[in-house]
């Protein structure tokens, strides 16, 4: 498999290479095939941009459609017909049932930029800079997003200090008996706590960069009723666990709460195709016209897309069904691992078709079986401080019998990985 010119001219900041280091060059609903024609199951998703798997042939027809009229491609910020479609598509399918009413603003085309115009607009509505976010959280590498993102790795990459954020203990941070939401609440009540009244808060209901950490309904309700009571706004950041990746299609759903802002991207195309969106409630969007810009904040490829996906999965629950019942095989393989092989010491968490297999005890582990089940033939990563969670994220369009072979690959990576590790235990023990 020749990467030589990947390692000669690409920057050393390059990751997911080394991790996969094969080249691809084909891709098919949750399989990946490499140039030599070895395929992979993909519990990867693109870090959670293919919901839909790679080549949706649903949402590919009608991209194919598209670009055969000759329909616009590049439109800035200005008024086309799949824009259009888009929106009203967006009110029709999922505002409306809902009854959430939502400004559209649409942001550069990457995630961060999303969290970017939200943390800004939070800081004009309310008139103060302070932000809080949570330990393990993870919003994006530019500026401020970086800011309120709290992974050492990527903090130290931006070579400034970085202002304005105070993070609080994200739900079971300190314990499952420590209520954190009362830990905050006494910060912000003591004007001795040195904790400068936030603008706004901004949040992941499930944290996925941050190693799979669920927050309960019940914190996640505290946090609004927090947020209402101090004149603070509540943004949650809903790019890799919105888009049905939870369940419904934004995360939040069943806790019945009402951000003020919503930051949404990865599988908002559904075809991999960059997109991001900002839901801001109307008496909030006080933007002044172009005062956050970007040359590529109209990708009407996306809009295509992005539309179609909605039309074709969301427009009944029939899809939520199914990604409960996928969760549910899932989940309950993890289990029977956490149960077949107890010397290991993992856990299991999660929601949806974000789930974890956890070795906080060992934390090498993860990769370890990652990199065992690459050569297997499956395409997964790890999360968490220490990279000690195995995160199983395929496409929510996986057929049954792929999840069920992916997951008997994890399994034989389980396996062999601590068949390998007893062994090195023994030579240990021999050799002392």
């Amino acid at each position: 498999m020749d990467l030589e010119i990947f390692d000669r001219m690409e920057s050393e900041v390059r990751g997911y290479v080394r991790s996969f280091p094969v080249v691809f060059n084909q891709a098919k609903g949750s399989v990946l095939t490499d140039e030599s024609g070895k395929e992979y199951i993909d519990f990867f998703s693109g870090a959670g941009t293919l919901n839909y798997g790679h080549n949706n042939p649903i949402l590919k027809k009608k991209l194919i459609e598209y670009l055969n009229t000759d329909g616009v491609v590049h439109g800035l910020d200005m008024a086309t017909s799949a824009k259009r479609y888009f929106m009203e598509t967006f009110e029709r399918v999922l505002l409306t049932p809902r009854n959430m009413k939502y400004i559209l603003q649409f942001t550069g085309p990457t995630g961060t930029n999303a969290v970017e115009a939200a943390l800004k607009l939070a800081r004009q509505v309310k008139g103060r800079s302070n932000v809080v976010s949570f330990t393990h959280g993870f919003h994006g590498v530019s500026g401020g997003s970086l800011a309120v993102t709290a992974n050492e790795k990527f903090r130290d990459a931006a070579g400034v200090s970085l202002h304005n954020t105070a993070f609080m203990p994200f739900d079971g941070y300190i314990g499952p008996d420590v209520d954190t939401i009362a830990y905050f609440e006494r910060m912000l009540e003591d004007p001795s706590s040195g904790l400068d009244l936030p603008a706004a808060v901004i949040v992941e209901t499930v944290q996925g960069e941050g190693g799979v950490n669920v927050a309960s309904w019940r914190w996640i309700r505290e946090l609004e009723k927090l947020c209402r009571k101090f004149d603070m706004l509540l943004i949650v950041d809903d790019i890799q666990v919105g888009c049905g990746r939870t369940g419904t299609f934004f995360s939040f759903e069943a806790a019945g709460i009402k951000p003020d802002i919503i930051t949404l991207s990865k599988s908002l195309s559904g075809f991999g195709l960059p997109m991001s969106l900002v839901l801001i409630k109307p008496e909030l969007d006080v933007w002044k016209p172009g005062q956050h810009s970007g040359t590529f904040r109209g990708n009407n490829l996306a809009f295509v897309t992005a539309a179609q996906a909605l039309d074709s999965y969301w427009s009944d629950d029939r899809f939520e069904k199914e990604t409960r019942r996928k969760e549910r095989i899932v989940r309950d393989w993890l289990e029977n691992l956490v149960h077949s092989f107890p010397e290991a010491g993992f856990s299991v968490r999660g929601r949806g078709l974000i789930q974890g297999l956890v070795s906080e005890d060992k934390p090498e582990l993860a990769n370890k079986i990652a990199k065992q089940a690459f050569e297997y033939g499956l395409v997964i990563e790890t999360s968490g401080a220490q990279d000690e969670v195995l995160k199983v994220l395929p496409a929510l369009t996986i057929e049954d019998a792929q999840l069920t072979h992916g997951l008997e690959l994890i399994e034989r990576s389980v396996a062999e990985v601590l068949k390998q590790e007893g062994k090195k235990t023994k030579v240990l023990k021999f050799g002392a």
